[in-house]
């Protein structure tokens, strides 16, 4: 039994704390229950627990005693626990290496130093920086003044002219576009300035998660290829502070790609019609705003998946959804286990998700038909 777990056996004597790093994350439906996610910054190790285990554990701090948090617990629980049931939770938390003190196991150790993904040629990630939220810190620090209100508002409502104007004008950015297929280099050069939008796409993931008390653990390049892209890791996305924070950080990449566009639509609009310049900058706005907008599509692993969790609370919706639904629509009894909000969060998810995937067929039959007949 590990140290900690001896000293349970005075309550009154021991003021567990959690190792520094170990974050504690809010209640999320997963399925029929309801769940909290733990995790030790320190190895990258995650795992859930339930709501009393959590209850717990966020007041383990080293500033309570356990007769104190015995208190507590018997108030919000109306039950007081054991010290069999304290010994068992402390010589858990020791044994995960997760208790001020308490060493990682050896295990936890070498499942960290090994986590990382193979290299080869066709697959693989490099790291950019050696300490990637030294650097979010300070484009932090050079961009806060965007974030504020002052500056967001009016850049936002600049995003929803152009995308007004991009309504209004499909057909002409359409026209562009199909152009700019047949042009080799018009084209490098759009392929090249909207893989520049997607890594200030993952950038903003990480400027906004640090505006909020994230830190950011790598930033670098990702490889499937032909395909390579940038990314940026948010260590503890799930548990910052708010679920407006983690909705913000998720859907900031998106709004990046658009506020990206926005010189380029203003070449469109104000260019002469017959420049050259002009119908290159319409079919970049259209790509760009595709490329923003599909992002926001609520399947995994895009980021309107994560928004689309956080609205609902919930883990691994996708998955759990299917599951609810499979459950109500034979009436098996399992079904009536599930939290009325959460089986609201299972019926909804499905239904937007078709909702969008109907919005997108319809656009890309409105593009079809105006290529086809020019109408």
């Amino acid at each position: 039994m590990s140290a900690p777990a001896e000293r349970a056996a005075v309550p009154g004597s021991y003021r567990p704390a959690l190792r520094a790093g170990v974050l504690v994350g809010g209640p999320l439906y997963d399925g029929p229950a309801t769940v909290h996610l733990v995790k030790d910054t320190g190895t990258g190790h995650a795992f859930k627990v339930g709501p009393r285990e959590a209850f717990l554990l966020a007041r383990m701090d080293g500033t309570r005693a356990l007769d104190d948090l015995g208190t507590e617990y018997a108030a919000a629980h109306g039950k007081r626990l054991g010290e069999a049931q304290w010994r068992q939770l402390l010589a858990l938390l020791g044994t995960r290496g997760l208790l001020d003190g308490a060493p990682r196991p050896a295990a936890v150790e070498a499942a960290a130093s090994t986590a990382a993904e193979p290299r080869t040629l066709w697959r693989g990630t490099l790291r950019l920086v050696a300490d990637a939220d030294a650097t979010t810190a300070r484009l932090h620090r050079v961009l806060r003044p965007l974030l504020h209100p002052a500056a967001l508002v009016p850049l936002l409502l600049l995003v929803l002219a152009l995308q007004a104007a991009l309504v209004v004008r499909a057909g002409e950015a359409l026209d562009a576009t199909w152009a700019l297929f047949r042009n080799p280099v018009l084209l490098v050069a759009a392929a090249t300035l909207l893989w520049l939008s997607t890594a200030l796409h993952e950038l903003a993931h990480g400027v906004v998660a640090r505006h909020y008390g994230g830190t950011v653990a790598e930033i670098g390049l990702r490889w499937r290829l032909p395909v390579v892209i940038m990314y940026c890791t948010v260590d503890n996305y799930p548990y910052l502070p708010t679920r407006w924070a983690r909705i913000a950080t998720a859907v900031a990449g998106a709004v990046m790609n658009l506020l990206f566009l926005l010189p380029f639509g203003a070449l469109w609009l104000l260019a002469p019609p017959d420049d050259a310049t002009r119908d290159a900058c319409a079919a970049l706005v259209l790509l760009g705003t595709v490329q923003a907008l599909a992002m926001l599509i609520p399947l995994p692993p895009l980021d309107g998946y994560q928004i689309a969790g956080q609205l609902t609370r919930t883990l691994g919706l996708f998955t759990a959804s299917r599951t609810y639904l499979g459950l109500a629509l034979r009436r098996d009894a399992a079904a009536r286990a599930y939290p009325a909000p959460a089986c609201r969060a299972y019926v909804a998810y499905p239904a937007a998700v078709l909702l969008v995937l109907a919005g997108i067929g319809l656009a890309l039959w409105a593009a079809a038909r105006h290529l086809l007949t020019g109408s």
